[in-house]
């Protein structure tokens, strides 16, 4: 009950988010009543606190972790990121909804805490493996590596929260998170290839 429970508070937080979310609507969503809402996690803070460290951490935690295994070559870093966040999309699909919502909007519920508990780690991991490839030779030495993880995110997180956007705009379905992957790698490892005059 308690997993059926976080699962339904994650759907109307994704749907309709946090603040705009009661209690009694993670309960209807869940076909119980509020008073067993009450019972597993008390308040709609404490529910909150919980969809954070059951649901949404660990698909970060698995996204850091593929990145920490990818060593300090550039396009393996790269591949690491882009496939570790279209891998949790793919499987999380709440995720960018979420991301979009609650982090990337101002007043956002959950901003402060990605910026405690993510920041801290992802972005700021790849910006010093960046750096030290920069130092190395191995990174254009035009870019910004902290930019770099910006470009990453944006490649990734935006396209993957807006496909229902582009895919109505460009008469098509097939804008999902393959596609997003192929192009953001493409992109990210070997550039537009244009030529310098």
């Amino acid at each position: 009950m308690r997993e059926r429970l976080l699962d339904a508070a994650l759907a109307c937080f994704a749907a309709r988010g946090i603040s705009a979310t009661s209690l009694r609507d993670i309960a209807r969503r869940a076909g119980v009543t509020p008073a067993l809402v009450h019972y597993y996690f008390g308040d709609k803070l404490q529910l909150q606190q919980a969809v954070v460290a059951e649901r949404l951490w660990p698909v970060m935690a698995q996204v850091h972790a593929g990145v920490g295994e990818a060593g300090d070559d550039v396009a393996a870093l790269v591949a690491a990121f882009v496939n570790g966040i279209t891998r949790a999309v793919a499987a999380h699909p709440w995720l960018p909804t979420l991301w979009v919502r609650e982090i990337l909007c101002e007043g956002g519920a959950l901003r402060e805490v990605m910026i405690e508990r993510i920041g801290p780690l992802l972005p700021q991991l790849l910006a010093e493996r960046f750096t030290v490839a920069q130092r190395a030779g191995q990174l254009n030495p035009r870019l910004d590596p902290r930019l770099m993880v910006v470009s990453m995110v944006g490649l990734t997180m935006f396209p993957l929260a807006s496909a229902p956007i582009w895919q109505q705009l460009f008469g098509t379905g097939e804008l999902g998170a393959d596609v997003v992957q192929r192009h953001a790698l493409a992109l990210l490892t070997q550039g537009l290839e244009l030529e310098h005059g």
